[in-house]
Parts: structure tokens; C-alpha cells; sequence
């Protein structure tokens, strides 16, 4: 519990974001609810400023003229820290307005509603070989069996990958969520693997024009192409936006239904409850704990003087967890619930997740299938999770699929 030795001398818990494992603390979701009744703008033991409260996190959102992406997003950021190594390449994380708006455009209508219904048929067959390649009597890692494989099956078709080369993106995938926080032995090797890849992906889609690749070579930004090193770095935040978000979604979703076997069964006998109950995965699991921004002006937020050059830290989980917003029961799990307030789980304003139609929609027909088999699959043992600064996902998920 709370107040058991984790707080500091000044009456508050001890919070450091820069350090892997934070979101693995067992009052995790305790320290978030004292920070949204007691200091929803917390400086933290590392040099941050803790947003928890679902409307701020909302107002900062959607002011990037005061609150900017380019001077850095993740905690432990880069373009925050010049000796930090990770992620150098370009990326559409960092852009601020009027740049933001233009590259996006580029592939905003490959992500809307209507294009990526267009992908659901190819979608369920991939879902459908994953299950039957997993067996029911037995106990698998959900992870390494389907929540990992499924959506990076799905994102190498939009790269235009076979099949054989999805298991090094998954390989290289991780290596960049470790590279993030500087945690990984030897991450060069496969990060320089991995832009090789892309890169050549960049230059043969430029003549081809072909897939998603195709499509950033080929369209213009403003009056000029991208180059090869944007579209590269255009690629990888796909890539790995694309894949650790949705595995995250897929392995808590599960997780979540195992340990309430009555909304499992719910969704079994009415399937068509699943599009809502998928948000509420979402708002639950938050697969993304947190996103920054750069103060560029003297500001308050919620009545705290916040001084410019603050690196602002916007707790997603704590934001869906805000009984202002979700109600008293916010802290239950219930593929009911029904708000009029969006989750916070895809980030808000102009750098919402341009991914998200397509994260739903993997989600939805993962659990069609997977309840449609396997109605009262159930944990086989504790789960694993993921020691960063960004994702809080299962790292291995033990399960027995037949009932």
C-alpha cells in the first residue's frame, strides 16, 4: 500500500519516471490516485513535472503553441538529452505545428475508418492461422503465440514484408523500446540492422511506389518530396508505434478477461458488445503510460506556475483513471462502461494516434476469434511484464486457451 515507506520527505511518493520499472510498482495506480486528489502537478525526483488529472493532461494536449512536441516527447528522450543514444532518426513525434499537419497528411488516409475496414478480411485470416497454429490443451505464452506476432503479421503487409521477415521486426521492434531508455546491452546492432532495412525499404519503394513505403516516397510535402532519411524515420515510429501498442492492447485485453471471467462470458454470448468493450481494454491497459511536452512559455496548469524550458509529463494511465471523468467505479474494469468523455489511451489533440482505427480494429477481430474458440481461456500463471519508460505491457502472458 501507499505510505508503506515509498514517500518522500515531503509527504508525497518518490517518483522517478526516467527509471525502467516505474509503472511495475505493485501501488503504481495508488501513487497515480494520491497524485490526482493531492498534486496533479507533482515535480518528481528526476527533474519532471507529473500531469495526472485527466483535463489537464487534455489542456496540454491540445496546445502545442505553449506546450511543444520538438524539444523532445519520450522520458527519456533524445532530443531531452544529447548523450542518450536511442532513437536519432527523424520522427513525426517530434513536429509541431504548421510541419506536424503537413506530414501527417501524407498518410492520414491509409489510417481513416473506411480505408482500414478494407484490411479486416486479410486481418481475420491472419488471426485465424495464429490460433490454429496454438495449442488449446496446453499452456503458451499469449504473447509469443499471438499477441506479438498478429500485429506485426499486420504492419510487414503494410510495409510490403513476407512473412519471413516478421520475426526480425518483431526482434527489432523490442530493441528500440529498449533503446529508449538506454537499458539494452548492445541495442546498435540491431537499431543499425533495422534503419538498414528500412532504408532500402525507403529507396526500392521510391521507384515502385508501392505500399505504405510507396506512398511516403511518393507524396509531397508541401512542394517537395520527402527525403530518404524522413521517409526511413517516417517507417520506424510506424513500425514500432504499429506493433508494441497493439500487443500491448491484445496481451492486457486478454489479461483483463481472465481475471473477470464474468465479462469474458458476457462478450461470448453477445460479440457485438466488443467495438465498446475494446475501449474499454483500452482505457484500462493504456498500453502508452505517458508522453511529454516542453513548457516554451511561463504558464500555469491547474493553478500551478509551471516555468518555461518544464518538461511536462502526461500520465495516460492516470488520466484514465480519473474519477472526475470515468466516475467513482474508475479504478474497476468493466467492458459495460459507457462515457461520454474519450479515453485517453491513443494521446489527444493533433498527435492522437494516427494508428488507432487499425489498433480497434486488430483488437476487435482478435477477441471475435479468440472467444469464438476458446470462450474460457484462463490464466496458467502470473504474468511478466516489460521494465520501461513507455510501455507497460506483458512480457510473457501463460495461458490455457480450451476450457
Amino acid at each position: 500500500m501507499v505510505g508503506t515507506g515509498e514517500w518522500g520527505d515531503g509527504g508525497g511518493p518518490d517518483i522517478r519516471l526516467g527509471t525502467p520499472g516505474f509503472y511495475l510498482r505493485p501501488d503504481y495506480h495508488d501513487v497515480l490516485a494520491w497524485l490526482r486528489r493531492n498534486a496533479p502537478v507533482y515535480p518528481t525526483g528526476d527533474g519532471m513535472v507529473a500531469l495526472s488529472r485527466y483535463e489537464d493532461v487534455r489542456d496540454v494536449s491540445r496546445d502545442p503553441e505553449r506546450f511543444v512536441s520538438g524539444r523532445g516527447v519520450l522520458i527519456n528522450d533524445p532530443l531531452r538529452d544529447a548523450d542518450s543514444g536511442g532513437l536519432g532518426a527523424f520522427s513525426i513525434l517530434h513536429l509541431d505545428p504548421p510541419l506536424h499537419a503537413a506530414y501527417r497528411s501524407v498518410v492520414n488516409r491509409m489510417f481513416t475508418p473506411r480505408s482500414v475496414a478494407l484490411l479486416e478480411d486479410r486481418i481475420r485470416e491472419v488471426v485465424r492461422d495464429a490460433l490454429d497454429a496454438v495449442p488449446a490443451d496446453e499452456p503458451v505464452d499469449l504473447v509469443g503465440a499471438l499477441a506479438a506476432p498478429i500485429p506485426i503479421a499486420v504492419i510487414a503487409e503494410l510495409l510490403g514484408v513476407d512473412g519471413s521477415g516478421c520475426d526480425r521486426l518483431r526482434q527489432w521492434s523490442d530493441a528500440i523500446i529498449e533503446s529508449a531508455d538506454g537499458i539494452s546491452d548492445a541495442p546498435a546492432a540491431p537499431m543499425g540492422e533495422l534503419l538498414g532495412f528500412l532504408t532500402d525499404r525507403a529507396r526500392s519503394s521510391a521507384s515502385a511506389g508501392d505500399g505504405l513505403a510507396g506512398v511516403l516516397a511518393t507524396t509531397p510535402v508541401g512542394d517537395r518530396l520527402l527525403d530518404e532519411g524522413e521517409v526511413t524515420g517516417f517507417l520506424l515510429t510506424l513500425l514500432v508505434a504499429g506493433n508494441e501498442t497493439t500487443r500491448t492492447l491484445l496481451s492486457g485485453g486478454a489479461e483483463a478477461l481472465a481475471r473477470h471471467p464474468e465479462q469474458r462470458e458476457a462478450l461470448t454470448e453477445d460479440p457485438s458488445a466488443l467495438a465498446p468493450a475494446v475501449d474499454e481494454m483500452l482505457r484500462w491497459v493504456t498500453p502508452i503510460q505517458a508522453f511529454g511536452r516542453t513548457a516554451v512559455v511561463d504558464v500555469e496548469v491547474a493553478g500551478t506556475r509551471v516555468p518555461a524550458g518544464t518538461f511536462l509529463v502526461m500520465l495516460y494511465a492516470s488520466a484514465n483513471r480519473d474519477e472526475a471523468v470515468f466516475g467513482p467505479d474508475a479504478g474497476c474494469f468493466d467492458v459495460r462502461r459507457r462515457t461520454a468523455a474519450p479515453h485517453l489511451a491513443f494521446g489527444f489533440g493533433e498527435h492522437v494516434c494516427l494508428g488507432s482505427s487499425l489498433a480497434r480494429l486488430e483488437a476487435r477481430v482478435f477477441f471475435e476469434e479468440l472467444l469464438a474458440r476458446h470462450p474460457r481461456f484462463r490464466l496458467a500463471g502470473e504474468p511478466t511484464y516489460t521494465s520501461s519508460t513507455l510501455v507497460n505491457g506483458a512480457r510473457t502472458l501463460p495461458v490455457v486457451l480450451g476450457g
